[in-house]
Order: structure tokens, then sequence, then C-alpha cells
């Protein structure tokens, strides 16, 4: 039975209220190319189940499988290796049936493992108070910029060069409609160093500016100390906001708390979730206490029941869209609650003694990695410090290499020129991110393909 509830007249009134005159006007933002016209190429009208079982499994095994091929992807977005515990956990019923908690006092359950998500996180990036997590790292990322503007009362937030692309993308098309001046600028291949973007961020602070953002470790992924950037930007009365998009980083270096970052946000992908295809992922969001009326988000809070029993509820609700509607601190924000979960129960599997091993496994794997690269001839290593990704420079544009690549089974990496298509400069830059997951093996398939596709 199709589930079409709305009749044409229905149809006509709502388009009608929102000032367009087709369906079609309502999409007219996504380009021609990326529409579906007709049906689905080599898909039947009519299908038995196991006709359609079959055929999208040829279609799926198309792919290449990251787990089945040497994967060398990242900027935001990591394959690490998840307990098969956490898969079995978080379907057990009494968590996928109930991860939203919208009648919060009956899901004791959900509300607990969501404030140990919070100590997790709070732990992780070194601040007083996070969230119940958000929709992703780049909607966390905007939501600190907005944050930002409402403790400040300022519009001009200054991003750092090594900023995540995507995050900046969204975070210039949330200012359209809200109005803050957002200062951005491109990364350089030079030398492995941030220190000409550091000092662009530094000399950039004045008294109109809300925040500054900073990666940690940045696209390049590039390791620098922001203590100083902290310092200046509370000198002038503006915030500094830090983004991490890999948290196994944070096992084995400083946290942005420690170093005085005001917020924290970012991506909890690496931990519990798994890559799946972009998505759902995890935003995670942090402040100092300070500052946490105005923090967007669920807050659940410990408190004790009539008969001085433990319990968890919502805390500081008034902040939220469903009772101040347009006054809310957000009206883009959710809780990621099974995402959260996952996270949470990766986590605590890990432990803190497990997560350090973790990260430090995960750097002496890419420093070999880096190693072995920087001897395929041509290839220039121009990561300064960094975690568990670094950048090359190539001889030639990076983005055919890597299709290269991929045709002899190897999944060689990200090119900056398909996250920066109009620069020029950065064309020949290839990130690559190495986990725990990869072996040895792997980083020789990928020297060899490398240096095949290079000659």
């Amino acid at each position: 039975m199709r589930y079409l509830p709305l009749s044409e007249v229905d149809r006509h009134d709502m388009l009608r209220a929102v000032g367009a005159n087709s369906v079609d006007e309502l999409f007219s933002d996504v380009p021609e190319a990326a529409r579906l016209s007709g049906t689905i190429e080599g898909l039947a009208d009519h299908a038995s189940e196991l006709a359609v079982e079959r055929q999208l499994g040829a279609l799926a095994r198309k792919n290449l499988v990251a787990g089945e091929v040497p994967f060398f992807l990242g900027c935001g977005a990591y394959r690490h290796h998840i307990p098969a515990s956490v898969d079995h956990l978080i379907q057990r019923g009494e968590f996928l049936t109930s991860y939203t908690p919208y009648q919060p006092e009956i899901a004791q359950g959900t509300l607990q493992a969501l404030f140990e998500f919070q100590t997790q996180v709070a732990r992780l990036y070194g601040c007083d108070v996070a969230n119940a997590s958000m929709y992703d790292g780049s909607t966390a990322c905007w939501e600190a910029i907005a944050m930002a503007r409402r403790v400040t009362r300022r519009g001009t937030a200054i991003l750092s060069a090594g900023l995540h692309p995507h995050y900046v993308a969204v975070a210039q098309t949330m200012a359209r409609f809200t109005g803050d001046t957002l200062d951005v600028a491109l990364p350089e291949l030079t030398d492995g160093s941030p220190g000409d973007d550091m000092q662009r961020l530094l000399d950039g602070i004045d008294r109109d500016t809300s925040a500054v953002v900073v990666q940690y470790p940045n696209i390049l992924g590039h390791v620098a100390d922001v203590a100083e950037l902290a310092e200046r930007a509370h000198a002038a009365g503006a915030l500094l906001i830090a983004v991490v998009t890999e948290p196994v980083a944070l096992g084995l270096i400083r946290s942005p708390g420690e170093m005085g970052a005001d917020i924290v946000v970012g991506e909890g992908q690496a931990l519990g979730v798994g890559l799946n295809f972009g998505g759902p992922y995890v935003g995670l969001f942090a402040c100092q206490e300070k500052f946490v009326r105005q923090m967007p988000g669920r807050l659940c809070g410990e408190t004790v029941d009539a008969d001085g029993a433990r319990g968890f509820v919502l805390t500081l609700s008034t902040r939220e869209q469903h009772i101040r509607r347009e006054k809310a601190t957000s009206n883009i924000c959710t809780n990621s609650g099974l995402c959260a979960l996952a996270f949470t129960i990766h986590m605590t599997l890990l432990g803190e003694k497990g997560l350090r091993e973790l990260a430090e496994l995960n750097h002496a794997k890419a420093v070999a990695a880096a190693d072995r690269l920087a001897r395929v001839p041509g290839v220039e290593l121009v990561s300064g410090a960094f975690f568990n990704e670094f950048t090359l420079r190539l001889p030639k544009e990076a983005r055919p290499v890597i299709r290269a690549m991929a045709e002899r089974g190897v999944l060689g990496g990200v090119s900056l020129g398909r996250l920066y298509p109009g620069a020029e400069t950065l064309q020949n830059g290839l990130v690559v991110a190495v986990t725990e997951t990869v072996t040895d093996e792997d980083v020789e398939a990928l020297a060899g393909a490398l240096e095949e596709a290079l000659a």
C-alpha cells in the first residue's frame, strides 16, 4: 500500500504557503546533474524480493569495500576497529527503541548512558561540561560560532585555514541567514608548519571578534599548540573554539580545554560508529561551565527522586526549542542518541589506558607509513607534527593518481583538489590517514601503487 496521505489540494495549499509554484521548485538549489530523472538504471519496476536482493548485491559488489582493501582515507571520517560488542549492545530493544528520551523521566537507562557519554566527552575535551550530542561535527562547529555570538555579542569569527572545508561551508551557509561575518583562508602546502596561519589568526583578533575557530589536528594533519591563541583571544574578549575531527588523537595529545579553549566541538564517528558511507554520525560539544546556559542541545543531569534514590533528568531545558521556540539556543541541533551510545560503549571498553594505547599505536603506524611514502620518488612529506594523518605533495595532480591507485585495489587517501576544487596550489596535495587497521603489507601496497601511478 502506498502511503500518500495528501491530496492535490493539500499540496497546492502547502506550496502556496511557502511561496513555491511547484514541488520541483522546492529542489531548485539542487543542481540538475545531481537529480534523478526517471527510474534507477538496471532496476526493474517490479521484481520478487529474492531478485531484488540479488540485483542490489551485484551492484554493491562493484564498490571497493573499506575493510577488504588497503584503506588510507581520512579527512574527518576514520576507519577504526569497532568491537562486535558495540553493535550487539546498541541493538538491544531497551536502547534501540528509546534512544531519544522524549519522555525523559521514564527513560532512566537511556539518560544514564547519555550522562556517562557527557562525562566521557568532557574529560576527553578537557572541559567542564558536555551536552548529550549533536547531529555531526560540522553542525556542532556552526553551533559553537553561534554560541560565541550570544556570549560576546559580536558577529565576526576568524576561521583557521586548517579548518575542514566542509565545516567552513556549513558555517558559511548558516551565516547567510544570521549575518555573521566569517574570516576564512586556504591552507598552504609549505614546510609543514602551521605558523603562517597561526600568525594570521593572532593578528586578526580585535574588539569585533567573537571567536577564533581552529582545528586540532587540522585538515593537513598538523598539530599545533593553541595556548597562545587562547590567551590572545581572551585578552580581546573573544572565545577560542577548537574543532577535533579525530577523537582518538586526544588519547595522546593535550586536550584543547587544557590549552584554554572555551568551546570544543567535533566529530565522534571514529569511536563506535563506523564509516557508514558518511552517516549517521555524532557531533560532540563541550564548553567551560560559565558558558553552559548558552550551550545548545540537550543536557542530562543527575538528581535524586522523592525517595532519595539516584535519578537522571534533562536539565536547563528552558534553552530548548520545544519551550522557547525562536528564542532557543538552537533550532537545528538534536541528540544523536544511538550513535552517542555506540561512542560511549566503545570508550568504556577502551578505558583511559586503552585509549592511550590505541592512540600510540595509531601514531606509530602513521610515522612508519610517512617515512616509507616519503621515499617514493617525487613525493614530499609536508606535514610537521602529526598524529595519524599527514599530507604529501605529489609531483602531479593528486586526483588522477588516487583513481589510478583505486584501479589497483588501494584506496590511497584524499586529494586536496577534491576538497578545494578551485585552489590551484593545493591540487597536488594528498592526505593520508593511518589507523590501527592498517598493516605493514597495506603500507607497502600503497607505496607500490603510488610509485606506479606516478611513473
